[in-house]
């Protein structure tokens, strides 16, 4: 099982790159929470969402020819949802405020999911005793 400290830790080490960022959230493609750092929200429910939307996300892409979904940016009123694929089972959410810059919300949370798919994707490989 990955170690839900070092999922913690790369979520934390975003938060820490971005002040406007109001919350992370660390989620399995089944919709299941990983680690969260996310107080406005309901993590449970939002990571279901999560899960979701990335489904919807990748039957957009393979319907428009796009193939490997990657992210899906959402714009709203009070900020923005990004959703960043985090390998093959994860996926990261992040919220931000409406000012946040988002070429560095991108550049950071593409980091910090690459980051999240070399510790996901890796415990693929681990025996299930390890």
């Amino acid at each position: 099982m990955v170690h839900e400290a070092e999922v913690r830790g790369e979520l934390g080490r975003l938060r820490a790159r971005l002040p406007e960022v109001t919350g992370v959230l660390a989620a399995s493609v089944d919709g299941l929470v990983l680690a969260e750092d996310a107080p406005a929200v309901e993590s449970d429910g939002f990571a279901a969402l999560t899960a979701a939307a990335l489904g919807v996300g990748l039957r957009l892409t393979d319907a428009a020819g796009q193939r490997n979904f990657r992210e899906l940016l959402i714009r709203s009123e009070h900020g923005y949802i990004a959703l960043y694929t985090a390998g093959a089972v994860g996926v990261l959410a992040v919220l931000a405020r409406p000012r946040v810059n988002v070429g560095r919300l991108h550049m950071e949370a593409r980091r910090c999911g690459t980051q999240l798919a070399h510790l996901l994707d890796g415990d693929l490989d681990r025996p299930e005793d390890a």
